[in-house]
């Protein structure tokens, strides 16, 4: 899945228990009739991928929802939904990029009306054997 928008806030890298688990989270406000906040979390490895963004930058974020459950002490089952970032890139950027990877439109060589292109001559010898 996807999800593009502006980034509003970016937080600090933080680590959690002994193992070092390792979670960065961003806002992202969707260009939408009704523009929404989302929250999006970047794990251990992918925290890193958001050292080269900034507030206010346009971006194009890969993410997959996660859920979980979870019982609480009381017994209650409780559920939980995150959305994980796991790529990045600027929107203008790929749009930049799309646009030199392009290639120019064919140009036909223009010919008068009423006038046979040169190939199309009768005294045109033809070498092929069929």
């Amino acid at each position: 899945m996807e999800l593009q928008g502006t980034i509003k806030l970016i937080e600090e890298t933080k680590t959690y228990g002994n193992n070092g688990f390792r979670k960065r989270e961003m806002v992202v406000t969707t260009q939408e009739q009704y523009p929404q906040q989302i929250l999006v979390e970047f794990v251990q490895d992918k925290t890193n991928l958001l050292d080269d963004f900034s507030q206010g930058d346009e971006v194009k974020i890969g993410i997959n929802l996660r859920g979980r459950e979870w019982v609480n002490p009381q017994g209650e089952t409780k559920y939980f939904n995150s959305i994980q970032g796991w790529r990045i890139e600027h929107v203008n950027a790929q749009q930049n990029q799309q646009q030199a990877t392009t290639p120019p439109p064919f140009e036909t060589e223009s010919v008068p009306a009423g006038k046979e292109p040169d190939y199309a001559d009768d005294d045109f010898e033809d070498d092929l054997p069929f």
